[in-house]
């Protein structure tokens, strides 16, 4: 896969942990076992040897999802129909909104970090890559008078994984919406026409506001947009998103955040979150036949990184 997409002319991310464990390292204890840190270096020494040429590796993707979903395998309860993670992995339509998942464990987060610090060390030695792990960046801001509740939930659930990404040569930020947070904690999406395929609100400012968070809470740490985009089957919203997404990029940029490059999600329509319903490619994808169509935003977004951005001239 590297080979193929070096020799089309494209710059392969690498990520060695995409949420999946062998089985076998589950049931063993996953990440709380005493041997987990030692385990996970031990495969990614090994995968260094497939590594040549290849500038950007991700360690661990969104590890504070990955953290939240370790918490809820260690309960072993079976989803009911009041679960709110069944709740939040079923279908729904555009313009519902989905419930707030819970605040993922920081002692399974702590741990994700030793993880990633190993890491990063193997892949300095071994490699010559750029070595970073991507965050799910929600964009949180306060209602009035509850900066210190929004302090308190973004550590637990972004900022303990940002701070660990201090030193790194780059952070990914993965950003898609934003939400407030109340004395109560993070307000859910409110029902909304605007809503998106996966139950989010319309928030291409979203980006603008992670990126900006990150470069902060990490000391600086080069950013690298691992992930933005828009579940919709409306191409015609998706360009608008982008466009407008980039544009709060470009601000961020114009006021010194240290942006490397930027990577839409995704390519092909594919399988989210246990569904093929909520469409981000900017390809189609037919699954009785397999046959592509590239959608207008395609050729619209080439044309964007052609030019360097031309075209987005104007304010956020």
């Amino acid at each position: 896969m590297i080979d193929t997409a070096v020799d089309l002319g494209l710059t392969p991310v690498v990520t060695l942990h995409h949420f999946t464990n062998p089985r076998w390292f589950s049931e063993d204890g996953g990440w709380l076992e005493d041997r987990a840190i030692d385990r996970f270096r031990s495969y990614v020494e090994t995968a260094t040897r497939i590594l040549d040429g290849v500038e950007w590796v991700c360690t661990i993707n969104e590890p504070n999802i990955l953290a939240l979903m370790a918490m809820m395998g260690q309960a072993q309860r079976p989803r009911s129909e009041d679960d709110e993670a069944a709740k939040w992995l079923s279908p729904t339509v555009e313009g519902a909104a989905r419930p707030v998942l819970p605040s993922p464990d920081p002692v399974i987060g702590r741990r994700l970090a030793q993880a990633h610090q190993a890491a990063r060390e193997v892949l300095r030695e071994r490699t010559d890559a750029k070595s970073g792990w991507t965050v799910a960046c929600q964009a949180l801001t306060p209602t009035p008078g509850n900066e210190e509740k929004l302090r308190e939930v973004r550590y637990v659930r972004e900022d303990l994984y940002l701070e660990a990404a201090r030193g790194d040569d780059f952070i990914g930020v993965q950003s898609y919406s934003s939400q407030a947070v109340d004395a109560d904690g993070i307000v859910p999406h409110p029902d909304s026409p605007d809503n998106t395929l996966t139950g989010n609100a319309y928030r291409p400012d979203a980006l603008g506001i992670a990126v900006r968070h990150a470069w902060e809470t990490t000391g600086h740490t080069p950013v690298l947009v691992t992930e933005n985009g828009i579940a919709t089957a409306d191409d015609t919203r998706r360009i608008a998103y982008t466009s407008q997404a980039l544009r709060h990029l470009f601000a961020a940029i114009d006021d010194g955040v240290d942006v490397r490059g930027y990577l839409h999600w995704t390519a092909l329509d594919n399988y989210e979150w246990g569904h093929w319903e909520p469409t981000f490619g900017l390809i189609a994808v037919d699954r009785e036949t397999f046959e592509r169509h590239p959608k207008p935003s395609l050729g619209w977004l080439g044309e964007v990184a052609r030019s360097g951005g031309k075209g987005l001239e104007g304010p956020a």
